[in-house]
């Protein structure tokens, strides 16, 4: 099989992995600059190509970084127009990536979320601080990633403030419930073909509150609940998404979903669980790719 990874950079952990996984069961695999791709669309063939070349694949694995979701989505669908199975579809990769729309379909579908708030004037601002329960309460904006763009405001006035100087940058936020006794850690729960394959527990640094490794948070394997588990595989479900990571916290109410990941990255889970997430994710290629593509609502 001719699999493409559609990814900026070869060397990361995820995108080495997964060659890696996918040289090991004999298939062949090429690695491919989506921001480099330029499409060629049409009806009657529609073609997609890189410095000259025509590309041709049997798979496509997206890797779109979420500040290229546009162009990098665009590629998906130039795919997608040829009939070549893509990992993620375009659609599920769009929903996903959309916090607030995402969350609308979550809730929609019934999954756990903290109370979330959101409004287009300030004037609002003390009805959503009071409708998500009041300071300390969590502001995120909604195009940040990785912990960027998301402050923990711990009076009502900081809040406040917090808000209105977002607001003034034209910055669309979300304002949610701060789920206290989560304790700074949060569940990342790996979701391939609607099965949990493998999770872990992320623990923010001391002094932060924000869990993601790649603010200096730690991780370690640990078990998740029956709830849990069906919680993670409704949540992607919900997107769309055939492989997903799920971001999950403890709150007193039950499980909550903070985020549903597209292109979650394979290190920290790969090492704390001791698994081979990347050679999972080539098998269910394998499983899936020979059917013919679903149909979706473009």
């Amino acid at each position: 099989m001719k699999i493409l990874i559609l990814s900026r950079n070869s060397k990361l952990y995820s995108t080495d992995a997964l060659v890696k996984a996918a040289e090991n069961r004999g298939h062949e695999v090429q690695v491919v600059d989506y921001l480099k791709c330029y499409m060629n669309i049409t009806s009657r063939k529609p073609r997609i190509y890189v410095d000259g070349k025509e590309l041709i694949a049997d798979a496509v694995i997206p890797r779109i970084a979420a500040q290229h979701t546009f162009y990098g989505n665009a590629v998906v669908r130039q795919f997608e127009m040829m009939n070549v199975f893509t990992l993620n579809d375009s659609v599920a990769i769009a929903r996903s990536r959309d916090k607030l729309r995402s969350l609308q379909l979550l809730a929609k579908r019934g999954v756990g979320l903290p109370v979330t708030g959101f409004a287009h004037h300030t004037e609002a601002t003390g009805e959503l601080i009071k409708m998500c329960g009041g300071a300390p309460l969590v502001i995120k904006l909604l195009e940040g990633t990785q912990g960027v763009g998301v402050v923990l405001a711990e009076t009502e006035n900081a809040a406040k403030s917090v808000i209105e100087a977002f607001k003034d940058l034209n910055a669309n936020i979300l304002v949610q419930e701060f789920i206290k006794e989560a304790q700074g850690a949060d569940i990342r729960c790996i979701v391939i073909g609607g099965k949990v394959v493998a999770s872990m527990k992320r623990q923010a640094a001391a002094g932060e509150f924000r869990s993601n490794l790649h603010r200096g948070g730690s991780a370690e394997k640990v078990k998740i609940s029956t709830q849990e588990r069906a919680v993670a595989i409704s949540a992607a479900k919900a997107m769309g998404l055939n492989v997903a990571g799920v971001d999950l916290l403890r709150s007193n109410h039950g499980p909550v979903v903070m985020e549903v990941n597209s292109s979650p990255g394979l290190e920290g889970i790969e090492q704390s669980s001791k698994k081979d997430v990347a050679g999972m994710i080539i098998e269910f290629i394998e499983r899936t790719a020979i059917k013919p593509p679903k149909s979706t609502n473009q």
